[in-house]
């Protein structure tokens, strides 16, 4: 399948299972090396599953700083420059009215980076569609153990 910048498509399902923060970012790391500007990573997995940590591999792997990435869970979104991409990160846990999340404009955001979306079913109660979606699932399991579904297209 061909994408619009006639790059090549490939539906992706893939697990990973990490035992660090460290691992979790690797896996953030690799998938930010197929991303294109447009593309979205919806993130989805309990409180303290890792989310913020695979977006900052996700930061590592477009050239940006991740030491600049924090949870946007106040601020609602945060914007990292100067990578290979710019990366916008969002965050809806405090979002309860699905009105809240139409406000934000995320669909515009998209087409000017890579946009990350913690706690992304949100986003689906809101009734939004965005192109270019990557779903990333982390289960915590005992410890430090993350099990990391990735599931989507991406550019090959």
């Amino acid at each position: 399948m061909l994408g619009s910048r006639g790059a090549r498509l490939a539906h992706v399902a893939t697990t990973h299972q990490t035992g660090s923060e460290e691992e979790t970012a690797a896996v953030g790391r690799t998938l930010a090396a197929s991303l294109s500007a447009g593309d979205v990573v919806l993130l989805y997995g309990d409180l303290g599953a890792g989310k913020t940590a695979f977006v900052k591999g996700l930061a590592e792997g477009l050239r940006i700083e991740r030491s600049e990435v924090s949870s946007p869970t106040f601020t609602l979104m945060q914007e990292y420059r100067g990578g290979r991409l710019t990366l916008f990160h969002a965050d809806l846990y405090r979002l309860d009215d699905p009105r809240e999340v139409d406000d934000l404009g995320l669909d515009e955001l998209a087409a000017g980076g890579v946009l990350a979306i913690e706690w992304a079913e949100k986003l689906a109660a809101s009734g939004a569609r965005l192109a270019g979606t990557i779903a990333v699932r982390i289960v915590h399991g005992e410890g430090d153990a993350r099990t990391i579904t990735i599931d989507g297209l991406v550019r090959g």
